[in-house]
This record gives C-alpha cells, structure tokens and sequence, in this order.
C-alpha cells in the first residue's frame, strides 16, 4: 500500500469518525437528578446508545415541573429523567406525556410502572425523607436527636431546624404529603403549624438542608437519605434518623414528553431506564430500586428503610397538589429563602 493511499484511508476513517459523532442525536432531558449522579447515568446510557448524546437540563423537581407546564404549548424537553412520579403524574393529566412500553419493563415491580396498559411513565428507584442531624452543632445547644417528627415541634428546637419548600421542592413536598397522610388532613397542618415555629428557614432545594447541616450551618435539617448518607462517607460530623411515625417517600421516574421531534432517542432512554444495568446505577444512591433483586445494601442506609416507608398515595398527591401547595404557601411562606 503507497503512503498516499494509507493517508487517503486515514482520512477517510477520521472524517468517518467525525461524521459518525456529528450524527448522534441530542436529546433534551429534563432532570431534578442530583449533579454528582448524572457523570455515571450519562455514561450508563451513552455506551449503550452511542447514536444518542444527553443534553440535561437540571433544576429542582418543583422548578422543573413548572417549567414543563409552562411549555405545554411548545415543548422544549425530549424526555423526563429523574423527576418525582408525584410530578409526572400531573403532567400526565394535562396529557403532556407520549405514552410508551419500554422494552423489558415487565421485570419493574408494578408499583413503579404507570398503570395504563401502555405506561405514560416508568419509576427509577424510591428517595426517602429523613433528618439530617449535626452532632456537633446540636451539642452546642443542648439538642437531642430527634426519633420522631413530632419530637421536632418541641420548644427545644426553635429556630434550629431548616427544611425544603414544597413549592421548589420534591422533597419538601413529599414531606407535606406524606405528613398530611399520616397525621390525616386536619392533624397534618396543625403539626406544620407548631414545626413552623421552630422552622429558621425553608430552602429551595431538597438537598440544601442536609448540606446546611453538614457544614454547621444548622444543627437539623430535614432533607433526604442519599444526600445524608453521601455526606456522613465524606466524612460531615452528621448522623440520620429515620422518625418513627414513618418515611415519606416519591420514586424517580422517566416519561417521552409528547410532541418530541426525538421519539427513537427518547425510547432508547426509556429501553435503558428499565435495564439492569441502569437499576444497578440507581441503587449506587438509593437502596430501593424498581427492578426486584438488584437492590444491595447502602452505606449509611438502615437495612429495613424500604418497611419503613408508609404506604403512599401517589394518585392523591398528584390531584391534590395545587391545592396543598397553595395552602402551604399561605401558612408558611413568609420565612423562605428569596429565589436566585
């Protein structure tokens, strides 16, 4: 072969190769997953789908939602990754949702498919609430750790105690729900009237009060437990209880937005949401997944987290949620953060 000819090849092949990336497809995606997750989602996905290239667009899970209902007219989104079921199910009503079977899913536990013959959505895994304790803070002020959400309305813990903002927030309003399911309507809000009094602020991401409470910003900070357990292996002075009246919870789920000019890389995200593989990523951050048997133990996770769940109504959460956050706004919006 004359070197002019191996030079042609070669730059056949890299003009090929350039061809080859310029081809994939860039899919939109919608995510209120945690930054430090989607380096290893996006790798997952990428390898097993090398014609398609991730573009997320990440905020908090209120912020994201808002923003899909505000862009029903003209989606912009692709695809949904990583946004509470609670959410998905709201855009479902409003019938922004490109219903789809992907393949593989009869292996999900049903609780996490859509119920539709052909599911509008698919659940990732369960994010569950717990309160994120700083040993050394609480010391200072003489702070027991508390066992149960009640314990947190005593005087005790005035001003000490940060918590999401339901509005922003998927944590925050997994929060709301799942008390006004435990303690029923009437007992849930006049809980969150007496925790509003030792409430020193309401962030705008679910992950912030735990972080606060790693720092020592705050002593207490109701958030989740992946963000908990990932400070507490960094080292952070903090440890997690788990209130024993029971956890509220939502399951991370992924949908096709309708009207989306990608429908085959947005089924390719879908075939690989319910893998495997894709479960195998998820339970790096959540001990409950939806595909059964993946599931390992979590560092810093209690073993028996999944009974500790209470029974959600995902449905009434879903159609109640205007009105529940509105009224949460009306009692307690007065000591949120201001919004970037």
């Amino acid at each position: 072969m004359t070197l002019n000819l191996k030079k042609t090849l070669l730059a056949a092949a890299v003009a090929l190769a350039a061809t080859s990336v310029n081809a994939a497809t860039e899919l939109t995606v919608y995510t209120a997953l945690e930054a430090d997750q989607l380096k290893s989602y996006t790798k997952g996905f990428e390898t097993a789908n090398p014609d398609v290239k991730i573009r997320w667009v990440r905020d908090s899970t209120g912020i994201i939602t808002a923003r899909l209902l505000a862009e029903k007219e003209n989606p912009q989104a692709d695809a949904i990754l990583g946004v509470a079921a609670t959410s998905l199910l709201v855009l479902k009503d409003h019938q922004m949702l490109q219903p789809y079977k992907p393949k593989g899913v009869e292996a999900l536990s049903e609780q996490f498919v859509d119920k539709d013959a052909t599911p509008s959505w698919v659940g990732m895994d369960a994010w569950v609430a717990s309160i994120c304790y700083n040993r050394i803070e609480a010391e200072k002020h003489g702070l027991p750790l508390p066992t149960s959400w009640k314990d947190l309305t005593k005087p005790v813990y005035q001003g000490h105690v940060v918590m999401p903002n339901p509005n922003s927030s998927g944590t925050g309003y997994l929060d709301v729900t799942s008390w006004l399911q435990t303690f029923g309507e009437e007992q849930g809000w006049a809980f969150m009237d007496d925790l509003h009094q030792n409430i020193d602020r309401y962030t705008h991401s679910g992950s912030k009060p735990c972080k606060m409470a790693a720092s020592g910003e705050t002593p207490i900070g109701i958030s989740f437990a992946y963000r908990g357990a990932k400070l507490i292996s960094q080292g952070a002075p903090v440890d997690l209880a788990f209130p024993s009246e029971g956890l509220g919870w939502d399951m991370e789920a992924a949908a096709i937005v309708k009207g989306t000019k990608n429908l085959d890389a947005a089924q390719k995200l879908m075939d690989w949401a319910v893998t495997r593989d894709a479960n195998t990523l998820y339970n790096d951050n959540f001990a409950v997944v939806a595909m059964p048997g993946v599931a390992k133990p979590v560092e810093n996770y209690p073993a028996d987290i999944a009974d500790r769940m209470i029974d959600n109504d995902f449905e009434w959460a879903a159609l109640n949620r205007e009105r529940i956050l509105k009224e949460w706004q009306r009692r307690y919006d007065g000591k949120s953060e201001a919004k970037n």
